[in-house]
């Protein structure tokens, strides 16, 4: 087999095989992953788990600022 004007052997063939296998199987593991996380957001218990950690959406909103702004700190 020629790929990229370079003849592979056997073993070279086998690597890329089984380097693709492992692509596959790492995408389906994720993809399983983010099927749970989806499937327990979505759930009654989840969102009661949420509710009861005091958690609305995906990201808190920042706290409110009290007092003048500090300008030695630029991220406030």
């Amino acid at each position: 087999m020629t790929l990229f004007g370079r003849t592979l052997g056997g073993e070279e063939i086998a690597s890329l095989v089984f380097l693709l296998m492992a692509l596959v199987l790492w995408i389906g593991v994720w993809r399983g992953a983010r099927g749970w996380k989806s499937w327990i957001n979505r759930s009654p218990e989840g969102r009661e788990a949420r509710r009861a950690a005091g958690v609305e959406g995906k990201d808190p909103p920042p706290p409110a600022s009290t007092g003048p702004r500090d300008p030695t700190r630029p991220w406030d």
